[in-house]
């Protein structure tokens, strides 16, 4: 088992061991494909989810053999629905979603009123992008604008509403998974170069969710930017339960990223010392979501970078980044990843207008989001880890979320 985050860790190293494969069953469709394995086993299925722009989107259905259940849309790469077990073995969602493709489409992530980005893959690039522009080898892009002055999570059509091929990963005795995959073409969204991009989601009988992220610039001569994450907001308590502030965070980082008045990074790395933004002690959400603090102010709650703690800044081993504990359930989420950075978003533009999966309609801070990523707007940045991808090279990236349960 993974090591909880340790007071101020700079290097809290995750090791893992791989199980020994195992040929099991696979569930397709309700059709089961190879030999017999034993009803723990986990597995995989597939259901129609309706059509858009005459695209069929399907939903994946990841059950490992503790019953923990995920639901994953080829409609951009969407994680709708995350079952897991509490103190007592009972089993809730945990992430917040909407009940119909028709919610996704219309409600996630429309131009020009802007939407929460529940659950899917985001790319080109995650987070904000300051005025569209970066320039690369002397030539400067304009990419599209849907935040203010500012390119948000890839621009208008981003990859959480693309329609992502899928691919079952074999499963084995200790886990099952599925690969999504896309190309976005020279040019999308203002985006230099071609960009093959996949990523695999596994599910283990450790009740991890893996993300293995992969891309490459298949052009010969252009050079592009790259910032994957997933988008999905967490409440440990059971989607539609209510608030997050009582949920207790610890985050591996002594330094965040400020923001302007646009939320775009100033460029500074500054020290959460003494600031609402130290979670270096686990802290419930709520604590200081309140406080006269400019950032905070800026941002109607926590919507910042927080630079995690690596002992160099070319440093991509696999880290803890985050720990999170619901005090009734006993829930806990820890987060592993190999990016340099996490941002910690507390669901500040929640209003009640939207319906979720269990029919609850969603407030503000009915749920957070912890992004694993490269900073905002790194391309105007030199100070900040690159996110420059040549031609014809490889981006790859792993997030590992842990779901247990604990004492309070």
């Amino acid at each position: 088992m993974h090591k909880r985050l340790q007071l101020r860790a700079k290097t809290a190293v995750f090791l893992a061991t791989v199980a020994a494969v195992a040929a099991v069953t696979v569930t397709l469709a309700s059709v089961t494909v190879g030999n017999a394995a034993p009803a723990t086993a986990p597995t995989i299925t597939k259901q129609p989810f309706g059509s858009v722009g005459g695209q069929n989107v399907d939903i994946y259905t990841l059950t490992n053999s503790h019953q923990m259940e995920v639901k994953i849309l080829t409609y951009g790469g969407i994680i709708q629905s995350v079952k897991v077990p509490d103190k007592s073995h009972q089993l809730a969602n945990v992430t917040l979603g909407f009940p119909t493709l028709d919610d996704y489409v219309n409600l996630n992530s429309p131009f020009p009123a802007g939407g929460p980005y529940f659950g899917p893959i985001i790319g080109r690039y995650a987070n904000r992008i300051a005025g569209g522009q970066f320039t690369l080898n002397g030539t400067t892009y304009q990419l599209a604008l849907n935040n203010g002055p500012n390119t948000l999570h890839g621009g208008i059509e981003g990859f959480d509403n693309k329609v992502w091929t899928a691919t079952v990963v074999p499963a084995t005795s200790s886990s099952v998974g599925l690969k999504l995959h896309y190309t976005s073409p020279d040019g999308e969204e203002g985006y230099p170069a071609t960009l093959s991009v996949d990523v695999t989601f596994t599910l283990t009988n450790d009740n991890e969710i893996r993300f293995d992220y992969h891309a490459t610039n298949e052009s010969a001569s252009l050079a592009t930017i790259v910032n994957l994450t997933n988008h999905s907001y967490w409440n440990l308590a059971g989607e539609g339960s209510g608030t997050i502030l009582d949920h207790n965070l610890q985050l591996n980082a002594d330094h965040y990223t400020p923001v302007d008045s646009t939320l775009i990074p100033t460029g500074a790395i500054d020290p959460v010392a003494g600031t609402p933004l130290d979670f270096t002690n686990a802290t419930p959400i709520g604590a200081r979501i309140h406080d006269n603090f400019e950032q905070l102010l800026l941002g109607h709650g926590y919507d910042h970078n927080f630079v995690l703690n690596r002992p160099s800044p070319t440093d991509t081993s696999l880290i803890q980044a985050a720990h999170v504990q619901e005090p009734t359930t006993h829930r806990i989420l820890d987060i592993y990843t190999t990016e340099p950075g996490i941002q910690f978003y507390s669901g500040n533009f929640l209003d009640g207008s939207l319906v979720g999966t269990s029919g609850h309609t969603y407030r503000q801070s009915d749920g957070f989001a912890l992004e694993t990523q490269h900073y905002p707007d790194s391309p105007n940045h030199a100070n900040f880890p690159s996110t420059v991808l040549g031609p014809g090279q490889d981006f790859n990236s792993t997030t590992i979320y842990t779901f247990s349960t604990g004492p309070k």
